[in-house]
């Protein structure tokens, strides 16, 4: 457990399923809310059919069981500007940066790395 007084690690969480798997999608979204709740940095990229979710209405399709709307976790963390879409994922798919939501943004391998690599970085896949 860790200590309440300490700062939190940056956090940097890659989704890699989309509404093809909504309840892994799921999990990611709700663990970087998590952390940008517990006052953690945090950095979502959207990889794979992920990569639709930063398009307006797409997640707002979702519907899982037991679990917050998926509109409203990605609405959270485009507020704190922490979503990325995968620059491949996103040509593959015919998504250009004017077809985002406000608060996402396009950016490749080497953006994610350096992310990823920077000092005390916690990095999850899901």
């Amino acid at each position: 457990m860790a200590d309440e007084g300490a700062a939190l690690r940056p956090l940097v969480v890659k989704c890699t399923a989309g509404v093809d798997d909504l309840e892994r999608c799921s999990q990611a979204f709700t663990v970087a809310t998590t952390a940008l709740a517990s006052g953690a940095e945090v950095s979502l990229w959207l990889t794979g059919e992920a990569a639709w979710l930063a398009i307006a209405g797409r997640a707002e399709q979702a519907d899982l069981p037991h679990s917050p709307p998926l509109a409203e976790l990605r609405d959270a963390l485009l507020d704190a500007r922490a979503v990325t879409v995968c620059t491949q994922c996103a040509a593959r798919r015919g998504i250009t940066e004017a077809d985002l939501l406000p608060g996402a943004r396009i950016a490749g391998s080497a953006s994610f790395v350096a992310e990823v690599l920077a000092p005390d970085v916690q990095a999850l896949v899901y």
